[in-house]
């Protein structure tokens, strides 16, 4: 009895990893219509590989044809931010200024003064 719970515990979870398996390639379904001529409208509309099946279920015969459905579309990429400097910032050059600056250096850059140490610098973040 004691070799049975590692089999059992490893066809469970072969089970599981089947079934989300089979859900990545879940197929769509769509309804054509009459059965008339429904393998050739389905494979027409939706490629060589769909599947149509005349479903009777509901009295009056209808095309139902499964096809792979669509991979979502990738999610696009943030763009990337890169980090330089447009020197110090002063009473003369303050927050504003430094914008300014970093819009000059950098093709969309922004910038904001930040304090290290003694120092108060001009920081620019501009996408690369």
């Amino acid at each position: 009895m004691e070799r049975i719970t590692p089999v059992v515990l490893l066809a469970s979870l072969l089970i599981m990893f089947a079934s989300v398996v089979n859900q990545t390639r879940a197929k769509c379904a769509d309804g054509l219509g009459t059965c008339e001529n429904c393998d050739e409208r389905c494979k027409a509309k939706h490629g060589p590989s769909s599947e149509s099946i005349c479903d009777r279920s509901l009295g009056m015969p209808l095309c139902m044809c499964y096809y792979q459905c669509a991979d979502p579309p990738p999610t696009p990429t943030p763009p990337k931010i890169c980090n330089g400097g447009a020197g110090l910032c002063s009473a003369r050059c303050s927050g504003s200024c430094c914008d300014t600056n970093c819009a000059q250096k950098f093709n969309g850059g922004h910038g904001f003064c930040s304090t290290l140490g003694t120092f108060n610098l001009c920081q620019c973040q501009y996408p690369c």
